[in-house]
């Protein structure tokens, strides 16, 4: 059992701002006006109000990471048998490139162990290189691709690789 996923890769780009983050709070009906400027503010195709409500109602964990009452980072998790799916992962752009996503992945690795899963699984944009990157350094491994998974512009549509993590 690896009990560390997360690769060395040199020195990590952060000015500590993973370290100022208290504990997340659960997305709430409140937080998700704030929430939603993120979402569209980092994605061509965003989540909608609805999908995150749904979401909300369907039990998926929603950690939300705020600062001063801002939103900084948030994820999207759905917990299956034996496995957990990260659905959205998404830090806000003046927050990137601070250690946010590779805190919000060790959160995300505690909170699965928790639940007693071996295993996340993910889908990601096969053009989203940053993302891979980012998954890569905290131990997932690339399993396959999804066909047009994921729409694009002028009704085209994106592959999404298929990534894992287990343990």
């Amino acid at each position: 059992m690896n009990l560390n996923p997360f690769k060395k890769t040199g020195p990590a780009r952060t000015d500590g701002a993973a370290a100022e983050l208290s504990a997340p709070q659960a997305l709430d009906r409140t937080v998700l006006p704030a929430l939603l400027l993120v979402e569209q503010s980092v994605y061509s195709h965003p989540w909608t109000q609805n999908n995150f409500t749904d979401a909300m109602v369907s039990g998926y964990h929603l950690p939300v990471w705020l600062m001063q009452q801002e939103v900084w980072c948030y994820l999207v998790a759905m917990r299956g048998a034996d496995e957990v799916h990260l659905l959205n992962f998404t830090v806000a752009p003046a927050q990137q490139r601070r250690g946010l996503a590779r805190h919000m992945m060790r959160y995300l690795l505690d909170w699965s162990r928790a639940q007693g899963v071996h295993a996340i699984w993910l889908e990601v944009r096969v053009s989203n290189r940053r993302a891979i990157g980012i998954y890569q350094a905290c131990g997932f491994v690339h399993d396959g691709v999804r066909p047009g998974y994921y729409p694009a512009h002028n009704g085209i549509r994106e592959d999404a690789a298929v990534m894992s993590l287990s343990w």
